[in-house]
C-alpha cells in the first residue's frame, strides 16, 4: 500500500503554546501557517491543525482492545518498524508518559503491529504503530 493523498485532521487544544512545544518539539513536526487561535503541523507529511477550543478538550472514553483500554478517540500515524523503534525508544528517554506502553498487540495473529498511546497537553490520544508485514494493515 502506499499513501497517495494526505489526510487533513483538525483538532481542539487548550493552549497552542503547550501544542507547539509537543508537535513541534517533541514530536518533530514543522510548523506550517498558524494564527491566534490554530496552528497547521506537517505530521508525518499529513496536515494537523490545532484548534485553541478549550472547552472541546478531555473528552475521553475507552474500549477493550487485546487486553488494553484504548481512548476511542485518537490519532496517528503508521511508521515503518524501524522508526516506530526509534521513536519509542527516544520518548522513553524523555519520560513521556504512555497510556499504553510501546509493544506488540496481536502477535501471532491477523494483524499483528506494534503500537503505543500517549497523550498530549491537551489530553488528545495519539496512537503509533508499525507492521512487520506491511500487508498486515487492512488485513482480516
Amino acid at each position: 500500500m502506499s499513501l497517495v493523498s494526505p489526510f487533513h485532521l483538525a483538532f481542539p487544544v487548550h493552549d497552542l503554546t503547550a501544542a507547539r512545544a509537543f508537535y513541534g518539539g517533541l514530536l518533530g513536526c514543522p510548523e506550517g501557517r498558524s494564527s491566534a487561535e490554530w496552528i497547521d503541523f506537517d505530521f508525518f507529511g499529513h496536515q494537523l491543525v490545532a484548534h485553541l477550543a478549550p472547552e472541546e478538550c478531555g473528552n475521553r472514553c475507552t474500549n477493550d482492545v487485546d487486553g488494553h483500554q484504548v481512548p476511542v478517540r485518537h490519532y496517528g500515524v503508521v511508521l515503518p518498524m524501524p522508526d516506530w523503534h526509534a521513536l519509542a525508544e527516544r520518548l522513553r528517554g524523555l519520560e513521556v508518559k504512555f497510556e499504553i506502553e510501546p509493544q506488540i498487540r496481536f502477535k501471532g495473529k491477523v494483524g499483528e503491529q506494534a503500537t503505543m498511546f500517549f497523550l498530549d497537553p491537551s489530553g488528545n490520544a495519539l496512537e503509533f504503530k508499525a507492521f512487520e508485514d506491511p500487508d498486515q494493515l487492512f488485513a482480516k
